[in-house]
């Protein structure tokens, strides 16, 4: 019976939605780690930023303009980030935004875009990436996905249907990959404190907020920070081959109640 061999000591990274949230937190955290990092966004200003950081503190990364909706863009990415890095043994797809609507009142083409970036976006990397890690027999494809799979929010527009997408594709890929000496991984954040969708407008928000007390989404205020989900990243990806964690949930602690004198 063969035996898996330890994984590599260095092992380059692609993070995809590295410019800010959870991506640029895990960026972070893998860096600290001792493994080269290739930041991937349609911002590639701020992907750049942080990699000057993580090279200042002694660390190996590498910025490049990454779009998850374009082919070319995903190809042209991975090409210079293996070209740089040398061969991927880690990707984490955490690029996205989310636009708040109805279904039905979404506008068709933002609704196909929003799949695009959370659904196809991850397809592109796996289909650009996977086949190398194949042929090594050794990897690690980590897929954020959303306690909005499970449990659709309403008026998230596509963003629930793209993620329980997501997380019924990281299923189909443990399946597909069983044997092949390759990890596909889910890390499901609960709410999350990030950029995104902070420019939404009052009128959209309001309504929102309404729907998911009205819906029991709201227990309490706290949120988690996206320091918190690039811990579970780490946690995924640092597990020694012959283990994998399947599907990683994380969610808000509690505030603490009041403890009633005695």
């Amino acid at each position: 019976m063969p035996r898996y061999e330890p994984n590599p000591v260095r092992r380059p990274a692609i993070v995809a939605g590295a410019s800010s949230g959870i991506g640029a937190a895990t960026a972070l955290a893998l860096a600290e780690l001792g493994h080269p990092v290739a930041l991937g966004a349609r911002r590639v200003e701020l992907c750049a930023e942080l990699a000057n950081k993580i090279r200042a503190e002694g660390g190996a990364a590498f910025a490049h303009r990454l779009d998850v909706t374009d082919a070319a863009s995903v190809d042209e990415f991975a090409g210079a980030a293996e070209a740089e890095l040398g061969p991927t043994e880690i990707v984490v797809s955490g690029a996205g935004d989310i636009e708040f609507a109805q279904v039905h009142a979404m506008d068709p083409e933002v609704f196909l875009q929003q799949l695009s970036v959370h659904l196809s976006g991850p397809q592109r990397l796996a289909h650009r990436v996977l086949p190398g890690m194949i042929a090594r027999r050794r990897g690690d494809f980590v897929l954020i996905g959303s306690d909005c799979a499970p449990e659709p929010r309403p008026r998230t527009g596509a963003y629930s249907a793209a993620k329980a997408g997501v997380e019924a594709m990281g299923a189909q890929l443990r399946m597909e990959l069983e044997g092949t000496g390759v990890r596909a991984s889910v890390v499901r954040p609960g709410p999350t404190l990030t950029g995104m969708g902070m420019n939404a407008t009052p009128e959209a928000v309001g309504p929102l907020l309404d729907d998911w007390k009205t819906w029991g989404f709201a227990r309490h205020p706290y949120m988690l920070r996206a320091a918190d989900l690039a811990a579970a990243v780490v946690a995924v990806v640092s597990a020694p081959r012959g283990a994998h964690l399947v599907l990683v949930e994380v969610q808000p602690e509690a505030p603490l109640r009041e403890v009633p004198e005695s």
